[in-house]
């Protein structure tokens, strides 16, 4: 455990030290906040939406953990060019201990993100219908985040440039949020848009979110953490199945 201590540790004290990742974390999700939220709070609550500011607030929180977790794997081909990889991996260690200890600091590095949008949220105006239930937001941001650093580590095990990660990236990210509902309620979306919903593990993470924050859900908790802990699983078999097939 020592081993993916280390490694854990290691991707925070890189996070905390780039104050750039930290500034970026906070600059996209408030300009979605308040540039949606505002704009387009009017119109959401004349449809008889309601506050779409809190309604926004959950899908940016996912948005945020998203983005910086699909982005993990890049650590991947920056210690396998700069040489700590091949370093790492003749160690006498597992490359299980390896992946896990990397991608749970990734993991923990997003969920912070997440939850900073949540500070942030509080301090224009967003407040949770039970602050108990903060809890169980932790654990749904916790969990998105194992999976998507896992799925990320994955990628980045058998990409050799950041060019094709990147393009492998945008080409996941924005469909799986955009197509999400994070944006916009389900309840009378097109019935394309929600079958493609309805296969959109992110839709759930979402749901899950609204559920707990607001106490709004489409999908309901049962069929949400189902999902949520399908993805987890699959996500990490993924990742640690790549990972031990890596070659340095």
């Amino acid at each position: 455990m020592r081993v993916v201590y280390a490694l854990w540790l290691r991707q925070i004290k890189r996070y905390t030290r780039a104050r750039s990742r930290i500034i970026g974390a906070i600059g996209q999700p408030l300009l979605f906040l308040l540039a949606m939220g505002y704009g387009l709070g009017s119109v959401f609550k004349k449809a008889g939406g309601g506050n779409y500011m809190h309604f926004l607030v959950p899908g940016i929180m996912a948005q945020t953990v998203l983005f910086s977790a699909m982005f993990f794997g890049i650590n991947i081909i920056f210690d396998r060019q700069f040489g700590f990889l091949k370093e790492t991996l003749v160690t006498p260690v597992s490359r299980l201990k390896i992946m896990l200890g990397s991608a749970l600091g990734g993991a923990t590095t997003s969920l912070l993100q997440g939850l900073l949008v949540f500070v942030i949220s509080l301090g224009i105006g967003f407040r949770p219908y039970n602050w108990a239930m903060l809890a169980v937001v932790i654990l749904i941001l916790g969990l998105l985040a194992t999976a998507l650093t896992s799925f990320s580590s994955g990628v980045g095990a058998f990409v050799n440039d950041f060019q094709g990660f990147q393009a492998i990236n945008q080409f996941l990210i924005l469909p799986l949020y955009f197509l999400s509902g994070a944006l916009y309620p389900l309840n009378n979306v097109p019935t394309v848009l929600r079958i493609i919903a309805d296969i959109n593990p992110i839709s759930y993470v979402v749901d899950a979110l609204r559920a707990a924050l607001i106490n709004q859900s489409h999908y309901g908790y049962t069929k949400d953490f189902l999902v949520l802990g399908i993805t987890v699983v699959i996500m990490v078999l993924f990742g640690v199945y790549r990972f031990r097939r890596i070659e340095a």
